[in-house]
């Protein structure tokens, strides 16, 4: 699930990868190889296993780093995802809450949401 900074659900990613809005409908997908389709199945953009997310024509948007730091593609801070899934941006505030994804899931509603 995750959640914004006031705690409302603004979507989850089931464990197939099938991605949900607030009222748990679909909007799309993320596939195990990293693709991040919509729901009509056109591709949006891929986070591959460095953790580059890139658009749908493959440019790159940024990046998730090991530590869980979001980066734009100039490598600037655009937050962070933290190891107890909490959401933050590149001033440390919290902003939201990604309980039970993974980092690259999460960063998910950083660059495609």
């Amino acid at each position: 699930m995750y959640y914004d900074s006031d705690g409302y659900r603004t979507g989850q990613i089931d464990s197939d990868g099938t991605l949900r809005d607030a009222d748990g409908y679909k909007t799309g997908k993320i596939s195990s190889d990293g693709t991040v389709e919509d729901d009509d199945g056109y591709k949006k953009g891929k986070i591959t296993s460095d953790g580059t997310v890139e658009d749908s024509d493959g440019y790159k948007k940024g990046k998730i780093t090991s530590d869980g730091t979001v980066e734009d593609a100039d490598g600037y801070k655009k937050g962070k995802i933290t190891s107890d899934g909490t959401v933050e941006d590149a001033d440390g505030y919290k902003i939201g809450e990604a309980s039970g994804m993974s980092k690259e899931q999460a960063a998910y509603y950083f660059f495609f949401k």
